[in-house]
């Protein structure tokens, strides 16, 4: 598939004191993704981040927090036949986390399989290995 065919989001991964991420469902959606969102243009990866995260859940990224996980590929869950790519971001944010905008239901969850819930193929295969990875490897808190 051409890079003009992906849909290019960041994604970020916010831990709980128990070591929970969190995930979000939107309006519409059966399956729990990464909270975040696309790119507008002009903006960067940590801009989108901060906008996305206080119109989706109503917190502030602590930009200083930020930690890159890498940059990942997977099947679009609410776009069928699309591929997304992220560029995801283990963050700390001020506030609690609540539902607006398009988001429907938060779902707190330990990162790794078996999930409670049904997580986007993007978050499971990619993103929360790329967490632990960052955890073991003691480049996380």
């Amino acid at each position: 598939m051409s890079s003009a065919g992906l849909i290019r989001t960041v994604a970020a991964v916010i831990r709980d004191p128990a070591g929970r991420v969190l995930l979000v469902r939107k309006r519409g959606s059966t399956t729990f993704i990464q909270p975040g969102g696309k790119t507008e243009p002009g903006e960067s990866a940590l801009q989108t981040l901060a906008r996305e995260l206080e119109e989706e859940l109503g917190v502030v990224l602590r930009v200083d927090s930020a930690h890159r996980l890498g940059e990942f590929e997977a099947d679009a869950v609410n776009e069928p036949g699309r591929r997304v790519r992220t560029e995801a971001y283990a963050v700390e944010v001020d506030g609690h986390p609540q539902v607006r905008a398009e988001i429907e239901e938060l779902a707190w969850v330990v990162p790794q399989a078996p999930f409670p819930v049904k997580v986007a193929p993007l978050s499971a295969g990619h993103v929360l290995p790329a967490l632990r990875r960052a955890m073991a490897a003691g480049e996380l808190a």
